[in-house]
């Protein structure tokens, strides 16, 4: 935790969790970096350029977690696989995009919820403009909270804009997309048709797309370069490579940078569902509260905080048609559900976080043995993973799930020592947890942006994705109202959509 470390080393270990989120396989915003910097080079950009291409490259999936909520009802409940079903799709061929949608989407999810997908997506023509939105403004938002300078923010802000204007949501052209996006654009597309196609075959799809997607002069560079650009990516990993490639000269962390990417990346994870808004700080506030309780040592609490905000990562490999799903599980639905903490430790496990790896993976790991994802005993556990799963049960059952409202502090406080008494979590890290939740919340901030009091509720539902009907009944008020409450704090705050006020209500700390 020494500052001097590597940005690009910690934050393009956690990337493999975009990686999850966006449906595509490990190490895919590596590679796109990779190839980003390689487009750069053999054009002989100037390195600012470069760099922002780079960097770019590797934060291009930051933003695919916002709209997870919209997009599952147009994947028959499977996010990440409409994502990855569309990602070597050309968006301005609308025969194929249709034809993606019927053919690709929600296999498996049975005829009735397909039909149902088909037909919201036909009914939502601005479906792409509103995804795009979402994507880039999250990715700009979570890029800056990382350090990201202005190029790098202005190409992940036009990450589906084309250089004939047919892209999304600005419709800009040619010069007018920033030279890095325009790099991006061909990196991204040749790193998913190297994927599926080879390199010949990504090579031929840069070659069609010449002057409509892609700027004409980089895809010549590309077209010159020809497979020896494309072959470090054919490696098994690129981890090295992508190291390496990294312009100079190398960022370092400041002083809390560890700290800062685990909050960015805690975001990404949590607005993935709007029942998840704020979870991962809240776990990580009341698990180092916790830790203070207990009076262990700094570097241990320090830890816990860490991993606390990090515990959720493995979170985005589960389609949101899980996790927002009001009635029970299926067996399989509950396999992927506790298939979550194995994917944390596996983020987390192999690279410079990998002393996080058990104590983030083992939040559901029970004293009883019945746990998972390992089953550990209680014996195995160590007090900090006990105070994690407490902090994390206990922050949970304050928050609304599909299937219930939230628990008050007092409700919560009976579950939590009746799980202890039935020996699933440690008595201690019970005692603790409730001692640290029991010191009162922080003193209340200032409302942003002018907000009332009674617009922030609005607030905290919409982002919730509650209809205004639905926000009417919890707040006892007509539609109406809401929507004139909405209007309000839209006109406020800028805001636009639902996943926009997501965002806002987590960066201002609202939920």
């Amino acid at each position: 935790m020494e500052p001097g470390e590597r940005v690009a080393e910690l934050a393009g270990a956690l990337t493999l969790a975009t990686d999850l989120g966006a449906g595509v396989p490990p190490e895919s915003a590596l590679r796109t970096a990779l190839l980003a910097a390689g487009i750069a080079k053999a054009a002989r950009l100037p390195a600012g350029d470069l760099a922002d291409a780079y960097w770019a490259g590797l934060f291009r999936y930051l933003g695919c977690s916002v709209f997870a909520h919209e997009t599952a009802a147009l994947g028959a409940g499977d996010d990440q696989g409409w994502l990855a079903a569309f990602e070597a799709v050309d968006p301005a061929r609308i025969a194929e995009v249709l034809g993606t949608q019927l053919l690709k989407v929600g296999r498996g999810a049975g005829a009735r919820a397909r039909a149902a997908a088909l037909g919201r997506f036909l009914g939502a023509p601005d479906t792409p403009r509103r995804l795009a939105q979402a994507h880039c403004a999250q990715a700009i938002a979570l890029a800056r909270r990382l350090g990201a300078g202005e190029g790098v923010l202005a190409a992940l802000g036009d990450i589906y804009e084309r250089w004939d204007g047919r892209g999304q949501p600005g419709g800009r052209r040619g010069q007018a997309i920033p030279l890095a996006a325009r790099v991006l654009h061909l990196a991204n597309a040749l790193e998913v048709h190297l994927r599926v196609a080879g390199a010949g075959g990504a090579l031929a799809m840069a070659a069609e797309r010449r002057g409509r997607h892609f700027d004409p002069g980089l895809t010549d560079v590309v077209l010159a370069s020809g497979p020896s650009l494309l072959a470090p990516c054919l490696e098994p990993s690129v981890w090295e490579a992508f190291l390496a490639a990294e312009p100079a000269p190398q960022r370092a962390l400041p002083a809390e940078g560890r700290r800062a990417l685990a909050v960015a990346f805690a975001e990404y994870v949590d607005l993935k569902s709007p029942y998840t808004l704020g979870h991962s700080a809240g776990v990580a506030r009341l698990g180092k509260a916790a830790a203070l309780q207990a009076k262990l040592p700094a570097a241990q609490i320090d830890e816990l905080e860490l991993a606390g905000l990090l515990h959720d990562l493995g979170r985005v490999s589960v389609p949101n048609g899980i996790w927002d799903k009001r009635g029970p599980l299926s067996p399989a639905e509950r396999e992927r559900v506790r298939q979550h903490s194995y994917h944390t430790e596996r983020i987390l496990a192999a690279g410079p976080w990998k002393a996080l790896a058990d104590l983030a993976a083992g939040h559901h790991e029970r004293t009883d043995g019945s746990g998972y994802h390992r089953r550990l005993p209680g014996q195995s556990l160590s007090r900090s993973q006990k105070l994690l799963a407490a902090a994390d049960v206990f922050q949970a059952l304050r928050e609304p799930r599909p299937h219930r409202a939230a628990l008050s502090d007092e409700a919560a406080a009976r579950v939590l020592r009746e799980e202890a008494v039935a020996g699933r979590l440690d008595s201690e890290a019970v005692g603790f947890v409730l001692a640290a939740a029991g010191q009162g919340p922080p003193p209340r901030p200032t409302l942003p942006d002018g907000l009332t009091e009674r617009e922030v509720e609005v607030l905290r539902l919409l982002a919730r994705g509650l209809s205004n009907k639905e926000i009417g009944k919890a707040l006892f008020v007509s539609p109406i109202t809401v929507k004139n409450h909405v209007a309000h704090l839209y006109e406020k705050t800028g805001l636009a959509t639902r996943a926009a006020a997501a965002l806002y209500a987590v960066d201002k700390g609202l939920v």
